[in-house]
């Protein structure tokens, strides 16, 4: 696998979906995006190297969306479901397929419902806790965002946007995941940011 800039030691862990998705270095991923019909997406995960990493699929029916998170044999490792409300986007990842309230892993909504930048709180578990344990901040015009918990940096991502590839569905991402973060986390939130911005 593929990485860039120094090996960390003794830098927390930032695990989420799992401990095998935290690396000691940083991380440089391509995320891929191809619209196959008005209603479905489907991502692509690579390192460098151009190695499958991840996959997503799904699509949204009406207001209520699901994301499946696969490994590269097609795997499931992490459910997403998210709710269009009027104001607020809210979105539950279980583990696995078993969407049930006690196989919650984190939870994400909107900061404020009528936000004007790029703006999502997430929750370990369910939505119980007044301050967020990560934030992800970013900005419509650049297509970019950051990943934060607390004042640290997990990672952060720009989108490579042309008009020729949107008009041909297939759209990239260029992720940078920090040493130490769970690198299968942060592509869920980017998913789920990516949905949001298309609802």
């Amino acid at each position: 696998m593929e990485h860039c800039g120094e090996w960390a030691f003794g830098v927390p862990s930032v695990s989420v979906v799992g401990d095998g998705y935290c690396f000691p270095y940083p991380m440089e991923l391509i995320v891929k995006k191809k619209i196959k019909k008005l209603s479905s997406a489907q991502f692509e995960v690579f390192d460098l190297s151009g190695n499958l990493l991840l996959q997503v699929d799904g699509g949204v029916w009406n207001l209520k969306m699901k994301r499946i998170l696969r490994d590269p044999a097609g795997f499931p490792i992490l459910t997403m479901r998210g709710k269009a409300l009027t104001f607020w986007h809210k979105w539950k990842a279980y583990e696995g397929e078993n969407a049930e309230k006690n196989n919650i892993l984190f939870s994400v909504q909107q900061s404020h419902p009528l936000q004007i930048k790029k703006e999502l709180n997430v929750f370990l578990a369910n939505f119980k806790k007044k301050i967020p344990d990560f934030h992800v901040t970013g900005s419509y015009s650049s297509l970019s965002f950051k990943v934060f918990k607390g004042h640290r940096l997990l990672a952060e991502a720009k989108h490579n946007f042309t008009m020729e590839s949107f008009c041909k569905g297939k759209e990239k991402y260029r992720v940078k995941v920090y040493p130490e973060v769970d690198y299968a986390f942060i592509v869920a939130l980017l998913v789920i940011l990516d949905e949001n911005d298309t609802l």
